[in-house]
């Protein structure tokens, strides 16, 4: 069933504060439910949203360390990647969506193994 919650500000509080103790699949839970009302209204924040929901998951995979972990986490950040640049200035919660911006950034560098491999 599809859980949606309508407080955007709460999620991406929620968000920052699981980001902070490394519960990034929760993290991408509760911003999804989020997510979820902005996708079907298609409000512009949605893409942003999904950007960081998918960097949330991207770090969930490195800390399982499952199988193909670095793969899995180089492909899941291409969403975040391809929608960070709708972090700007004037947006709705834009100190929110920039600093939950910044975590994603910082963890990529915490993990830059993962991140700085030459593609052939």
């Amino acid at each position: 069933m599809l859980t949606m919650n309508e407080d955007l500000e709460g999620a991406l509080k929620a968000y920052l504060l699981l980001m902070d103790k490394a519960e990034y699949y929760e993290a991408h839970e509760v911003l999804e439910e989020a997510w979820h009302p902005l996708r079907l209204r298609k409000v512009p924040l949605a893409n942003l949203a999904k950007g960081l929901i998918n960097g949330a998951v991207t770090f969930e995979h490195i800390k399982r360390g499952r199988e193909n972990y670095a793969d899995r986490a180089r492909r899941v950040i291409a969403s975040y990647e391809r929608h960070k640049h709708l972090c700007v200035e004037g947006i709705e919660y834009y100190a929110l969506f920039a600093t939950a911006c910044q975590k994603v950034e910082t963890l990529k560098k915490e993990y830059k193994e993962v991140f700085d491999v030459l593609v052939p």
